[in-house]
Formats: structure tokens, C-alpha cells, sequence
């Protein structure tokens, strides 16, 4: 009777154990550039899919985009929700097969997420030309300043026709209310929160497709999901049910409006504002379609030529297909 009941508890023993892994949640820890970009880690963390893949996915909040590349490659990281294209670009292209993008977002005249803003009242601007002469702040990051200039210089501007300064995304609309610039290259929710308050009238959005690609239609690849190659191919299971996750969340970013609201929990975004705040066309990489990725590519073309990426680089080896 001992020995059957010996067998009996060593039996429930090893069930426990061989359980115990599906009630045990996988540590991921994501990078957060907060923009409306970052939309898709909030979807799945709000709506219980990185929960479902048994993932507890730690979203960390980063000033800037080289301080999240900083962390992928000292492991601090294994993912980011939004990396700046051109700053996974230039970190491949200096030590490559650092990370890929398993996600996309596309974003132009229809899914804007960068702007230039200009105050409300007391200027004469009406079109980018008319920021010749003027102060501008951008966006932070080598990437958003890069962007910021070239959009411009397909405007007809030079880099001596105007001054330009990286400002955190935090303090970009007291800048513009208090005259300190006259301009920002700024990107959502901001873009929206200034016009709705008043403080700024949107000069013009969807830039990089229009003017640095040629057509407004583009899709211009300014960011995206990525992990880390040591995360991928040190927890692969974990990457792909990370992977499946994010599918669900992009698929509510791009067709569900009531995603938008999650804006007012985590970017301050008033409830009256945040259905009207546009989304980038979020695509998984599998998605892609080969104009997409020329579209990319040809960015990433320019901002070689530019020098802020450090030399060539084919984008397809930056793309993992889940």
C-alpha cells in the first residue's frame, strides 16, 4: 500500500513539474520610444496577448532612439516596439546581424505620424519654404534629424537656410507656446494634442513619403519591431510566440478604432482627442510587399549617401519573416 501510494505522489509530482512551465510567463524586456508608433506593445499588453503566449513583456520607456539600440546590443534589451529604421540601419551596417525588424510600419499622407507644426497664431508660415531663416526644433535622434532636414532640402531648403535642435518629445509643445521656436518637426500624439489645445496648427504631415520618396502613397518605413539576433537565437520559441502576439496587436492597430484610446491611458492624449490621432500602417514583415521594400530601401539609400548610415546595406538581411 506504501509503494502504491509512493508512486501515487511521485506521480503527481512530476505532473506538477512538467505543468509548471505553462503557468511560468517568459521575461521579454521591450524598448518603448513613446509615440504613437509604440502603439502595438500597449494593444497586446492591454488585451492580454502577450499573456496568452504565457510572455510578460516589461515595456521600458527610452528618450531616444540610439539609447534603445544601445540596450539591444548590450542585452539590457531583447526587443523594441518602434526602433527608428535608420538607427537599425547604421547599428547593422556597424556590426552586422545585430537585429531584425519583424515588423513594419508603414506611414505617408494617409497614415501620418511625423508633421511640421507651427504656432497657432502670431506667424506668417504657410508653407515649408517659409521656414527659411526660422528656429526649428525636431524630434530627438541622428534618424528624426536626418529626416527632418531632408524633407526640407527636397523643399528647396538648405541646412544654412534655417537652424534646427533636437528636442525631447516631452517638451515640444511648451517649446512652441512659448515662442522658442517657430517650427517643430514633431510626430504623434503630440501633432494632434497641439492643434486640438490650440497651441499649433499643423503645417503639413505625411513628409517623408511625399518629399523624400516622391509620392505620398510611399510607404515610408521610419520605424518598427525588432529583436535582438542574440534574443532570437538564444529563445527562439519565446521570439516566435512574441512574434504571434504582435501579429494580433497590429491587426487591431491598423482595423480596430477603439485602440486609439488606449492614447489617453499611456501618452496623455485627451479622451475627445485620441479617435482622431492617425496610426502608422503597421505590417508584419511576412506582409511586406516588394514596393514596401523598395520603398524602405530607398531610404535607407539616402541616408547612407547622407553619412548617418555608415555604409551599404541590402535591407532584406534587417528582415525576419514570423
Amino acid at each position: 500500500m506504501r509503494t502504491i501510494k509512493t508512486i501515487a505522489a511521485l506521480a503527481i509530482t512530476a505532473g506538477s513539474v512538467a505543468m509548471s512551465p505553462a503557468f511560468a510567463q517568459d521575461k521579454v524586456k521591450m524598448g518603448l520610444f513613446i509615440a504613437s508608433s509604440a502603439m502595438p506593445y500597449f494593444i497586446a499588453k492591454e488585451r492580454g496577448y502577450f499573456a496568452a503566449e504565457n510572455l510578460d513583456v516589461e515595456g521600458i520607456p527610452l528618450a531616444t532612439h540610439p539609447l534603445i539600440v544601445q540596450g539591444l546590443v548590450k542585452g539590457d534589451l531583447d526587443t523594441a516596439s518602434n526602433l527608428l529604421s535608420l538607427e537599425g540601419a547604421n547599428i547593422n551596417a556597424l556590426r552586422p546581424n545585430t537585429l531584425q525588424y519583424f515588423s513594419i510600419n508603414c506611414q505617408n499622407v494617409k497614415y501620418q505620424l511625423e508633421a511640421y507644426v507651427v504656432p497657432a497664431s502670431n506667424t506668417t508660415i504657410k508653407t515649408l519654404a517659409d521656414l527659411k531663416g526660422k528656429r526649428i526644433m525636431s524630434a530627438p535622434g541622428p534618424g528624426n534629424l536626418f529626416v527632418a532636414k531632408g524633407v526640407l532640402k527636397a523643399a528647396g531648403l538648405d541646412e544654412k537656410d534655417y537652424t534646427m535642435q533636437e528636442q525631447q518629445m516631452s517638451v515640444h509643445m511648451g517649446a512652441i507656446q512659448s515662442g522658442q521656436f517657430d517650427a517643430a518637426y514633431t510626430l504623434e500624439p503630440i501633432v494632434s494634442m497641439m492643434v486640438a489645445q490650440g497651441i499649433g496648427r499643423k503645417l503639413e504631415g505625411g513628409l517623408i513619403a511625399k518629399y523624400m520618396l516622391g509620392r505620398p502613397d510611399a510607404c515610408a518605413v521610419l520605424a518598427g519591431g525588432v529583436m535582438s539576433v542574440k534574443f532570437m537565437q538564444e529563445r527562439p520559441q519565446v521570439a516566435e510566440r512574441l512574434a504571434r502576439a504582435w501579429a494580433k496587436a497590429l491587426n487591431d492597430g491598423n482595423n480596430d478604432p477603439k485602440a486609439r484610446e488606449l492614447l489617453t491611458k499611456h501618452m496623455n492624449t485627451a479622451a475627445a482627442v485620441a479617435p482622431t490621432v492617425p496610426l502608422s500602417y503597421y505590417n508584419m514583415v511576412r506582409n511586406l510587399k516588394p514596393a514596401e521594400i523598395a520603398d524602405f530601401q530607398n531610404l535607407v539609400d539616402q541616408a547612407t549617401a547622407y553619412g548617418l548610415v555608415k555604409s551599404k546595406i541590402d535591407v532584406k538581411t534587417m528582415l525576419k519573416t514570423y
